[in-house]
Parts: C-alpha cells; sequence; structure tokens
C-alpha cells in the first residue's frame, strides 16, 4: 500500500445550541436541541473559513447540533455529512439537562465524586469519559482509514476532547484543559501514522 501524503483533519466542536436556559447546564448525548440563530450565523461562517481547503469527507454525529453545523458546512464543498453514532457526546444520565448548580444541590456527593474521579464515575445512568474513549476512539481511528484526503469532523466538546487527549497521548485527567467552545476549530494534520496538533483555529 502506498504510503498516505500529510493531510489536514479539521476537529470542529458544533456551532452554538438553542437551549430553553441560560445556566450552564449538562448537555449531552440525549439531549438534541437544534443550533440557535447565533449557532446558525457560526455554522456559516465556519463555511466560508473552510470554503478554500479541499476536503473529500465531513464527519458528524447523529445529534441535531452536530447534523446541523456539517450539513452547513458540507453544503459548501458539495458533499453530504456522514452520520456516525459513536461520535454522540457523552451520555449523562439522570444529569442530562440539569444546570450545574442543581446537580450541586440534588447530587452532592455524586457531583464531588465525580470532581475526584472525573475519567472513571459514571452519572447515574451515564457513561464516564473511560466509557466515551472506549466507544468514540475506534470510530476516529476507522474514520482515519476510510479516508486519504483533508477530512472534518464536526463533533462535541466531550467528544473531540477525548480524541485531542489521544493525538497528543494525554491522560484522560487533563482533557478539561482543552479548548472547546462552541464552533472552535482544532486542525490535526496527519503524516503516515504520526498525528500532530497542527494549530488552534482557521
Amino acid at each position: 500500500m502506498s504510503k498516505m501524503k500529510k493531510r489536514m483533519i479539521y476537529l470542529l466542536r458544533h456551532a452554538e445550541t438553542l437551549l430553553e436556559r441560560s445556566e450552564k447546564i449538562f448537555l449531552g448525548g440525549r439531549s438534541n436541541p437544534p443550533l440557535s440563530p447565533a449557532g446558525i450565523r457560526q455554522a456559516k461562517a465556519l463555511a466560508s473559513a473552510l470554503s478554500g481547503r479541499e476536503l473529500e469527507a465531513i464527519y458528524c454525529s447523529d445529534l441535531r447540533r452536530s447534523r446541523q453545523t456539517a450539513a452547513i458546512i458540507a453544503q459548501k464543498h458539495g458533499l453530504k455529512p456522514r452520520v456516525c453514532t459513536a461520535l454522540r457526546e457523552i451520555g449523562l444520565g439522570e444529569w442530562e439537562g440539569l444546570a450545574f448548580t442543581e446537580v450541586q444541590n440534588r447530587y452532592p456527593r455524586e457531583f464531588r465524586e465525580r470532581g475526584e474521579k472525573i475519567v472513571t464515575y459514571r452519572p447515574p445512568g451515564g457513561e464516564s469519559f473511560a466509557d466515551l474513549a472506549q466507544r468514540v476512539l475506534p470510530a476516529f481511528q476507522r474514520i482515519v482509514a476510510e479516508t486519504r484526503g483533508n477530512i472534518a469532523i464536526v463533533g462535541h466538546a466531550g467528544v473531540n476532547r477525548v480524541i485531542i487527549c489521544h493525538v497528543q497521548q494525554l491522560d484522560l485527567k487533563q482533557l478539561f484543559g482543552i479548548r472547546q467552545e462552541y464552533g472552535h476549530v482544532t486542525v490535526i494534520e496527519q503524516n503516515n501514522n504520526l498525528f500532530r496538533i497542527d494549530k488552534e483555529g482557521l
């Protein structure tokens, strides 16, 4: 098999979502809000920023916020997003959709335990970040294996942090030190089997 030439993987977090509450909430794999009007503008700005890059494929999760962002970007490239359910955001179980303050008040022991065991703790009915990595990383490796050119992956904050930890060979304990605001882009350079973070942003 011939060697792969250098290529770029654009790892994006979906654009801003339409939420009914203004305070910070646990937004996981069971929540499925659409993009907000600001998020649609954000996705269009991402599409324009990526329009000069040649893309072979665009991948997204099955959640609406990821699919919408990917569809807006894909349209500029004449592509159809490839939906990968394994890229869905971490499952947060009973904490899904609750404000951080609510969880602190209703589940004080569990909230504290999650902070102490961020990699292995599962919220009631949910996933741990170790679980998430076991789901996401094989999907990432499959996506990389089945493509040759530049690609975009429209993921989620937890999903992208797991991928970036993997690329940088970081312990998952360090994942919350990785930036992932709405619409954030991390550019990963792949050169054969070597991956490195090229830059943050476009």
